[in-house]
């Protein structure tokens, strides 16, 4: 090969891994966001867990009562 040749294998090649870096980084950004909103839903199921609880708790006890004074 001569002192050309290698230029443009150097260049073609610098392209594609410059593609390559960047398809990288897009993908990196489309997960980090997917785990983000993975991370908020857990983050908010557990909140409406614990208040469905507490709910369901409340009705128990106000069950209790009606009993009582039944």
């Amino acid at each position: 090969m001569n002192e050309s040749e290698e230029k443009t294998v150097l260049t073609s090649l610098k392209l594609k891994l410059d593609k390559l870096i960047d398809r990288f980084d897009e993908q990196r950004g489309i997960i980090d966001s997917y785990v983000k909103r993975e991370r908020d839903w857990k983050s908010s199921k557990l909140e409406y867990t614990k208040k469905i609880d507490s709910l369901n708790d409340q009705i128990a006890e106000l069950d209790k009562r009606v009993d009582i004074n039944e």
